[in-house]
């Protein structure tokens, strides 16, 4: 194992009726002014964003709001949304919805309390020293982005996906009411069941400093997340199913997971980024589409960590060669994606790339990430590029 540091300061309000809480929770962290960030419309369709109106009303809390967010989050709303804290003199913010509208608030956190261009944190070429403080209402769960240090946005003008990472960012306080995500079409689900999954999987299949209590954590949540997303499909007013993937999504992305390992592997999400870029893809099909090309290029280089998720993950039996039971696992793991209506390769996503387009994903992804990443495998430029073709 490596030496590692575990912080998770996000304060946890979990449970039934628990947004009526977010007034409460606002002035704890001595918010006085507040910008309600939001997406698209079903939170005024539902009612939840008078309800949290009322509910910052209650505690004396003035308000703004700014909505529009969309999935892979644009640079353009941030910008918006730095010049209307500005002008409204706004002292914290609350996001309303899930990793997206968390990760836009983030980038306006980052704009507002330091100089110059908050897009020079994503291009790495500066490091945030502070952020305005921020919560939020979870009414998605996927991304874990409500206990993380990560935030990621997309560039429209040049279609470039970038990913910052900074433990300023984390929120004050996630009001998580798995209630809240009942109304989820069943694709957005099975979406955020994946990218979950695939935050484990990402610290899971390394090449060093494994730990077998953080592995078993990483497994018994995995098995949890496989377990509810397929009662999903078939019952998705579950309230108990709704709360288990809830909170494995936070437990799935806020470290914990990668407590003694080597930092973790994060290729297929690296991919993604530029699949998502380029083609504005849900995310988390997205990682589906890639995982399992990138899995069968890369398992052979981390063939101990393939069969130990076949075994305690798919559970599959062991039977065969080590190579044979690892490609079992991956099959069992295409299977389960089916099974929730997730693809397993770009056309099943809907996109067709080009040799072009492939090679400029694989360009782009390596500079992104200085020239190589993974751990169960480094990946170069070419790398990247095969693990395009081998998902078409």
């Amino acid at each position: 194992m490596f030496n590692f540091e575990y912080f998770t300061p996000t304060e946890v309000c979990f449970g039934k009726g628990t947004v009526d809480r977010v007034g409460e929770y606002v002035k704890k962290y001595n918010g006085t002014k507040v910008l309600i960030h939001y997406g698209g419309g079903s939170i005024v369709r539902t009612g939840l964003l008078e309800r949290i109106k009322e509910a910052l009303d209650e505690a004396g809390i003035a308000h703004i709001e700014l909505g529009g967010v969309v999935p892979n989050p644009h640079l353009s709303k941030v910008y918006e949304g730095i010049e209307l804290c500005r002008k409204e003199k706004i002292d914290f913010l609350l996001a309303v919805g899930g990793g997206s509208v968390i990760d836009s608030t983030k980038a306006i956190g980052y704009g507002l309390t330091n100089e110059g261009d908050v897009w020079d944190f994503f291009e790495h070429t500066r490091v945030a020293v502070c952020c305005m403080p921020l919560g939020c209402v979870l009414t998605i769960a996927a991304a874990g982005s409500e206990m993380s240090n990560s935030c990621v946005i997309t560039k429209k003008d040049n279609n470039e996906k970038r990913g910052y990472n900074n433990d300023v960012s984390r929120p004050k306080f996630a009001i998580m009411d798995p209630e809240l995500t009942m109304t989820l079409p069943d694709y957005q689900t099975a979406c955020g069941c994946t990218d979950m999954l695939m935050h484990t999987q990402e610290r899971y299949f390394t090449n060093g400093g494994n730990m077998e209590v953080t592995d078993s954590i990483a497994e018994a949540l995995m098995r949890t997340i496989i377990k509810y997303a397929r009662i999903l499909v078939r019952e998705p007013k579950d309230y108990e199913a709704r709360a288990e993937v809830m909170w494995a999504g936070s437990l799935s992305h806020n470290g914990l997971t990668g407590c003694g390992n080597d930092g973790g592997d994060f290729s297929s999400h690296m991919l993604e980024h530029e699949m998502g870029g380029m083609f504005d893809v849900a995310h988390g099909a997205g990682l589906a589409a890639i995982w399992s090309s990138w899995a069968r290029y890369v398992y052979k280089d981390c063939l101990t960590r393939f069969k130990r998720f076949a075994l305690y993950v798919m559970g599959v039996d062991d039977e065969g060669s080590d190579e044979e039971i690892a490609l079992a696992g991956i099959k069992a793991m295409e299977s389960f994606y089916h099974s929730i209506g997730m693809p397993i390769n770009m056309k099943e996503l809907g996109i067709e790339p080009t040799e072009e387009q492939i090679l400029e994903m694989a360009h782009r992804c390596a500079l992104a990430s200085g020239g190589q990443k993974g751990s169960a495998r480094v990946l170069k430029e070419e790398d990247m590029a095969q693990i395009y073709r081998m998902a078409k």
